[in-house]
């Protein structure tokens, strides 16, 4: 995983790049001092986990989260004080790590982004079988793609609806929107993926799926009905 390291004190710098080094799984790419210099690297670079301090001069690391939006990496917060901890798990953040960092921490919380980093990796595997692999609390499991009604934004997550079950991944609704197939899947919501053939009825700006609503919205409403070939 590409890193990048944020933090205005230059020793609590100098060791987490230690333990960066130390960790065969990691690549820095670079070191910032405060918030606004580390957004151009996040910006204009593949950063995969940032390694963040809260109290900074200026923007603080939890204002410069909530202010990535789409371009936001996987987040650990490094801290002198715990009680910043609630505030940076509302930011769906990886870890939490109170300073001064030891090894034994550093690796817990970096094999905990591992886990995530893995587990936004959903592929499909072969289109003429047209299944994908996603990885679920920790095992890989294959669905089919006939069997998924929609899938749902939430966050940093997206819940697959299967015809019955749920499954939670850690992505983007559009990184997962480029790897399904777009003859049987269409986005009809910023939020929403759904199966055109699992579609029972429509009503309104609501499409019943498998017993649930699905909102449509007005940007998504034309091309759906199109493709649909409504009579």
């Amino acid at each position: 995983m590409n890193c990048l390291i944020v933090d205005d004190n230059k020793i609590a710098l100098s060791a987490l790049k230690h333990l960066v080094d130390m960790e065969e799984s990691l690549t820095l790419v670079g070191e910032c001092l405060n918030a606004t210099e580390a957004y151009q690297k996040i910006a204009n670079n593949k950063i995969d986990l940032l390694l963040l301090d809260v109290e900074m001069p200026g923007i603080t690391g939890l204002e410069l989260v909530d202010g990535l939006g789409q371009i936001k990496p996987l987040i650990i917060f490094i801290s002198s004080k715990k009680d910043y901890a609630a505030d940076a798990f509302d930011l769906n953040v990886v870890d939490f790590i109170l300073k001064p960092v030891t090894p034994a921490r550093f690796l817990k919380a970096i094999v905990k982004a591992r886990e995530i980093y893995k587990s936004r990796n959903l592929f499909i595997e072969n289109k003429k079988d047209e299944f994908i692999f996603i990885r679920d609390a920790g095992v890989i499991r294959r669905l089919k793609l006939s069997d998924i009604c929609y899938l749902e934004a939430k966050g940093d997550y997206v819940k697959i609806y299967d015809t019955d079950k749920i499954y939670t991944i850690h992505s983007s609704l559009k990184s997962v929107e480029d790897k399904l197939t777009p003859d049987l899947f269409s986005r009809v919501h910023r939020s929403f993926i759904i199966n055109v053939s699992k579609i029972d009825t429509i009503e309104g700006g609501t499409l019943i799926i498998n017993k649930s609503f699905v909102p449509v919205s007005d940007a998504y409403k034309s091309a759906l009905n199109k493709r649909m070939q409504i009579l």
